[in-house]
């Protein structure tokens, strides 16, 4: 069958049909449905590389290449014999104006499993290869649309389940951490020229207020490199969510308190004490704060085997908390002495049941009041969660950072080097090449992190976290 198009002229992809072969030093096309699997109004199909409006226009019958750049045009994808597969809507993208910075094109087309899979399908009939998991970010980031951690904030932007997680997300995808990393290295940069210039010209004496210049840049990068540092925690909590356990003396509310936070009946409530034997974990976002929550065996002398193991589950899941809620019940009097360990990352002190009327021998005691029963004080609870958390407008700030555990690694390694680096130069019969050393390893460090040095294997396990057609 000769379509109406074909018959009036000769298509101009067929001129062009070189470009679905591409050079060894020529990157591949590729292509991937850019959509969630499953049935939806809309699906999205993506090709981006070389022969990317070639390959569109051999399942458009040449429809692509007539299409003006980054307007949408209704056309249909058509199988080999130019029977119709889908029609929709297709937006080209030519180089370098694209998210990856090659020509790209987008097919929107029905949301049908069935449908979204021929597609693709005969994309790649038609010459392009199958994407991997975030190839089309990391083709942005190699040819020089993102930094490394502009690219990592797209994930973390897609992974998003809170409202401070996306703006964190949104600021390292702004760039924020980009900038801020980028002018600590400039700033190490000039420095490290300075004292490399005075180590080629040793007959030119550094004068005393350079020293102390060259010293004040270490210092401004150092307080650059704690400040980005701090937010380790919270990035990690955003992330990841703060493993949240739940611990006291049994029949003090402990499951009470977990089902008034997730706001149904998940554990069960009973008046007989060592009711939980076994731990309960469930998510909860709390001032769009991810919480893991986890209720634990009540901690008393075990009664039998079963509730011993329930007790040892419990003192591990503590030791393992971000936070620790520490509940005990207001309306009996204040105990000698806690079984719970004296150890812990952070914890707060709780009193339920006050509707109940609280024991004088709990007077004195600082805590958050509250009653699972009435639900009063759980503003206040949340509140303090909030802050021990350090998640309020202080700790947190106006524009959000929040590192990741690589870049953590990358600060870290930067900050030992300079800490070094500006030991020797407080003293000034020490050799300025020792310096230099330190200062190329704090330079490399900052580099890494925005991908500013060669990180091909770093590149691959970062990039293999992502999804299909991102």
């Amino acid at each position: 069958m000769i379509s109406a198009f074909s018959a009036v002229r000769t298509p101009l992809f067929l001129t062009n049909i070189s470009a679905l072969s591409p050079s060894p030093s020529q990157p591949t096309t590729i292509a991937a449905v850019a959509t969630p699997a499953g049935v939806g109004a809309v699906s999205l199909v993506r090709i981006s590389g070389p022969a990317a409006i070639a390959v569109a226009d051999l399942a458009t019958a040449g429809r692509a290449s007539l299409m003006s750049p980054r307007s949408a045009h209704r056309c249909h994808i058509l199988d080999a014999a130019e029977n119709v597969l889908d029609d929709g809507l297709m937006v080209v993208f030519r180089a370098p104006n694209s998210f990856t910075g090659e020509d790209c094109v987008e097919f929107s087309g029905h949301g049908g499993m069935l449908v979204t899979r021929q597609v693709l399908a005969r994309l790649l009939a038609c010459g392009a290869g199958p994407a991997g998991p975030g190839e089309f970010t990391q083709r942005a980031f190699l040819n020089g649309k993102l930094d490394l951690t502009q690219a990592e904030g797209v994930m973390d932007l897609i992974a998003a389940q809170t409202r401070l997680a996306l703006r964190a997300a949104r600021s390292q995808l702004e760039g924020t951490l980009g900038q801020r990393t980028t002018g600590a290295r400039n700033l190490v940069l000039e420095t490290l020229a300075h004292l490399e210039a005075w180590i080629d010209f040793p007959e030119e004496d550094i004068q005393p207020e350079s020293a102390d210049s060259l010293r004040a840049n270490v210092r401004s990068v150092l307080s650059t490199l704690d400040s980005l540092l701090a937010t380790a925690d919270q990035g990690r909590v955003l992330r990841e969510g703060a493993r949240t356990v739940i611990c006291g003396a049994p029949n003090v509310g402990k499951s009470s308190l977990l089902n008034q936070l997730l706001g149904f009946e998940r554990a069960i409530v009973s008046d007989l004490p060592g009711t939980t034997r076994d731990t309960l974990e469930e998510i909860v976002s709390l001032h769009d704060i991810p919480l893991r929550l986890v209720d634990t065996a009540g901690v008393r002398q075990a009664g039998d085997p079963i509730e011993a193991a329930g007790i040892q589950r419990t003192e591990r899941q503590i030791e393992l908390a971000d936070l620790l809620l520490e509940l005990a019940d207001a309306s009996q009097p204040r105990p000698a002495a806690l079984l719970l360990p004296a150890t812990c990352g952070k914890r707060l002190f709780i009193l339920n049941k006050s509707d109940l009327g609280e024991h004088p021998s709990w007077h004195a005691a600082e805590a958050v009041r509250i009653s699972c029963a009435s639900g009063a004080g759980f503003e206040q609870l949340a509140d303090a969660i909030r802050d021990i958390l350090h998640f309020n407008e202080t700790d947190w700030g106006e524009h959000a950072i929040a590192i990741n555990t690589r870049h953590q690694a990358c600060l870290c390694t930067a900050r030992s080097a300079l800490l070094a680096a500006l030991a020797l130069l407080e003293i000034p019969s020490n050799d300025p090449a020792l310096a230099a050393i330190d200062l190329r390893e704090a330079l490399d460090a900052l580099g890494e992190i925005a991908g500013r040095v060669d990180t091909e294997d770093l590149l691959g396990v970062i990039f293999s976290r992502f999804c299909i057609g991102k």
